[in-house]
């Protein structure tokens, strides 16, 4: 990288710095005695490439610099605050467990087949067999081509508007009472 520094000064970079001058004093005193144009800035970044800027640069050359006032502790308080846990983050309240009610399709009255009574056409929908020993039926109904229920039990069975992933598959029932 080249640049416009002659020699002259580059030693009168080093002949002021080492007298103490700040980089800004030290440019300003090149620019009067060579009638250049020399920054601050262009006056560190010589010094640097001479290695005369850095670290090991003499406390004396930095005597110009105000001192730095010493920071200020932080206040501790000596009474423990609650601690603020956001909304979402609170645990939600137990309650007791309500009492599902029973559900059916108002459309239509199964016709209550035992698991041995289904034919391969016919509705998988399960009634019953909610508590233990209750016997659990089936609709019954005509399916409905490429799922295991009648078009009122698949439409129960789907939420709105979203297309369901779960293809038509067997489904595996325990028997719990022989008709």
């Amino acid at each position: 990288m080249q640049s416009n520094w002659t020699a002259e000064h580059s030693e009168a970079l080093l002949e002021y710095l080492a007298m103490g001058l700040s980089f800004s004093k030290a440019a300003d005193a090149i620019n009067a005695k060579f009638k250049t144009g020399y920054s601050r800035s262009a006056a560190i970044g010589r010094a640097k490439r001479l290695r005369l800027a850095g670290p090991d640069r003499p406390e004396e050359s930095l005597k110009h610099w105000p001192k730095r006032p010493p920071k200020a502790k932080a206040k501790r308080l000596h009474q423990s605050r609650e601690r603020h846990i956001p909304e979402f983050m609170r645990p939600m309240p137990v309650s007791e467990r309500a009492k599902v009610p029973k559900l059916r399709c108002v459309e239509i009255v199964p016709r209550h087949l035992s698991l041995v009574d289904l034919e391969a056409g016919d509705c998988h929908y399960p009634y019953g067999g909610d508590e233990e020993g209750e016997a659990i039926t089936f609709c019954g109904y005509p399916r409905r081509h490429g799922s295991s229920y009648c078009a009122p039990h698949f439409h129960l069975t789907r939420s709105r508007g979203t297309p369901s992933g779960r293809a038509a598959g067997t489904v595996s029932l325990r028997l719990v009472e022989a008709a």
